[in-house]
């Protein structure tokens, strides 16, 4: 008996389904935006490809260049930024490339 109750429920489920699509708005239009303009653009280096190739599909440039500066800024700071956008943002970088573009962080934007 409750296979039967389970069954019928199933049936109106889908036939209500239908019905209930009916109600949805039509030409609906998807949003639009503009983003604002880059003010930077990665610097000129070795491995400059392969940090265009992994990193811009998130950020800009101008992400980049906004990170400290400094003595104490040098491969360990860039290595971890490098590992918080695989670990934390989910950035989808091959391991391989993970020194490329350490090394152009490094050489490029430690000043």
């Amino acid at each position: 008996m409750r296979w039967s109750i389970l069954v019928a429920f199933a049936a109106l489920a889908g036939l209500s389904a239908p019905l209930c699509l009916g109600l949805a708005p039509v030409g609906a239009k998807p949003i639009e935006y503009k983003l604002p303009s880059e003010t930077s653009a990665f610097k000129p280096g070795p491995n400059l490809d392969v940090v265009q190739n992994n990193c811009t599909g998130c950020h800009s440039a101008d992400y980049v260049a906004t990170q400290p500066r400094g003595p104490k800024f040098k491969e360990d700071f860039w290595k971890a930024e490098v590992n918080k956008m695989i670990n934390v943002y989910g950035a989808p970088i091959e391991q391989a490339d993970i020194g490329k573009i350490v090394d152009y962080l490094v050489r490029s934007y430690s000043d």
